[in-house]
């Protein structure tokens, strides 16, 4: 089975405090599972963190995003 790859890599993105700020990457097969990690801690859905996969496209969006965020 040939491996699941990134067509498109996390880019940095740049919010304000108390803003929201997308994240997106693109896979090389679609409807792959996606884990979100920061760092070493797995992200899970929540009211600051809404994942959305459709295709080959993965996003995480953050809500009010904070300096800690970053």
């Amino acid at each position: 089975e040939t491996p699941v790859l990134f067509k498109q890599e996390l880019q940095n993105e740049e919010a304000k405090e108390g803003k929201q700020v997308r994240l997106t990457c693109e896979l090389s097969k679609p409807g792959t599972p996606v884990k979100w990690m920061k760092g070493d801690t797995v992200l899970y859905a929540s009211e600051k963190y809404e994942f959305k996969q459709q295709g080959t496209v993965a996003e995480l969006i953050i809500r009010d995003v904070k300096s800690v965020d970053a």
